[in-house]
């Protein structure tokens, strides 16, 4: 009993560790349709959010994908990850 306690509490923990940082995620894309001066909120969001999206803008880059998309997709490929988890959790 005591062992299914802690498994839902390390995964609800999880979830809420996802959402946040999903959150965070849309609303640095929505900030980044403004121009706007880096402030503490953009380099709070920028720093949740950029060591998720390094590795896969790295991996993008070695392989040439993605170069010439004015889009970043790295950040959309990020977020998709991010979905999946969160649909895949119990």
């Amino acid at each position: 009993m005591q062992f299914d306690v802690v498994i839902a509490v390390i995964v609800e923990t999880v979830r809420v560790l996802l959402l946040v940082i999903q959150f965070a995620m849309m609303a640095r894309a929505i900030l980044s349709w403004f121009p706007i001066e880096p402030n503490k909120l953009t380099q709070l969001l920028d720093a949740i959010t950029e060591p998720l999206i390094y590795p896969i803008r790295k991996l993008f880059e070695k392989m040439n994908w993605f170069q010439d998309i004015p889009l970043d997709m790295s950040f959309m490929a990020t977020y998709l990850i991010l979905v999946i988890l969160i649909m895949f959790l119990p």
